[in-house]
């Protein structure tokens, strides 16, 4: 028994020495996984309940991760109020920042310059600008649109566009003045990355099957990129190659930035519900909440290379890529 006891405590004691490559958000049991590239679970950390999105530090030392409150947009319910506060190497929730009135918190991303985080919540719909230092909300703006989904601020950080899932449109929010400006896009707009110059925003429509493409400088709509079924999260590589999800396809879309044009999909096992890429831009990742698994996709040879399964009922959702 003694030396069970020991080898068991060697395994621990092993896993949270190991350096984790990946950090996925499990929405369904309420706390952040720690894994390798490899996809071996190392540890895990209780958040907020089912938490959706979350963004790092500029000195990349934190990770914020919204505590919606629910496991689907479409529920109706009062949700949750808090964003959480994770330091990556301890592997620990340091704090808990409240939303308060602001209910539902969803997406999320950070001013390097500043170091505020912009939350956009869902009842009432709000953005939120949070200071971490403070540990509180230090200014909140009416986004002029229905369903506050995902954010994205300009490269500049004077602007942040809001993507309002149930009025088809996206709110571009000066943030010194709290001016808004709503721009059409297709059906349920979604997710939204810049390109690597920041000179155009790409926001997903998953019922138009389509991108809107913006340019951030004139906040207009500048043109489209017709898509696969049911687009929901984007990110751009280094290289400019445009990497959505395609909830309703069962699949990961490519786009020719210049061209405007979809070139490929990667077929996955199911549906997927993130995006994520690598720092180098090499691999994304997708989750498929339902089956318990991230697939790990190759962008440049467009296909499967290693699938990460999590504990059952676990639905990941966001994943971060460390290095």
């Amino acid at each position: 028994m003694f030396r069970l006891v020991a080898a068991f405590i060697v395994v621990v004691a092993s896993a949270w020495a190991q350096s984790a490559d990946l950090l996925i958000l499990h929405k369904g049991a309420s706390s952040l996984g720690f894994y390798t590239l490899e996809g071996a679970h190392l540890a895990s950390l209780a958040t907020g309940t089912h938490p959706h999105e979350m963004v790092r530090s500029a000195d990349g030392r934190l990770v914020y991760a919204t505590d919606n409150g629910t496991m689907l947009i479409e529920q109706v319910s009062a949700g949750g109020n808090s964003v959480s506060v994770i330091d990556i190497a301890a592997r620990k929730r340091v704090a808990e920042i409240s939303t308060g009135q602001y209910r539902r918190p969803h997406g999320i991303d950070l001013d390097p310059k500043t170091g505020l985080v912009y939350v956009s919540c869902e009842l009432p719909d709000q953005l939120l600008a949070i200071d971490p230092a403070q540990r509180k909300v230090v200014r909140t703006y009416d986004t002029k649109g229905k369903t506050a989904h995902m954010v994205k601020l300009s490269a500049d950080g004077n602007w942040a566009f809001v993507s309002h899932s149930n009025s088809a449109n996206v709110g571009a929010v000066q943030l010194a003045t709290g001016a808004v400006k709503l721009i059409p896009t297709g059906n349920r707009p979604e997710g939204s990355a810049l390109s690597p110059d920041g000179k155009l925003l790409y926001v997903v429509n998953r019922e138009a099957a389509q991108i809107t493409v913006i340019d951030p400088a004139t906040q207009t709509a500048s043109g489209l990129i017709k898509t696969g079924k049911g687009p929901v999260r984007v990110k751009v590589a280094p290289g400019g190659a445009v990497v959505y999800a395609l909830m309703h396809d069962n699949a990961i879309g490519i786009a020719d930035a210049k061209a405007r044009k979809e070139v490929a999909t990667v077929k996955l096992g199911g549906s997927p519900v993130s995006l994520e890429l690598s720092p180098d831009g090499a691999l994304a990742y997708a989750s498929a909440q339902d089956l318990d698994t991230v697939y790990v996709v190759s962008v440049k040879d467009r296909k499967i290379v290693r699938e990460i399964k999590t504990s059952p009922k676990m639905f990941p959702d966001a994943v971060m890529a460390l290095r």
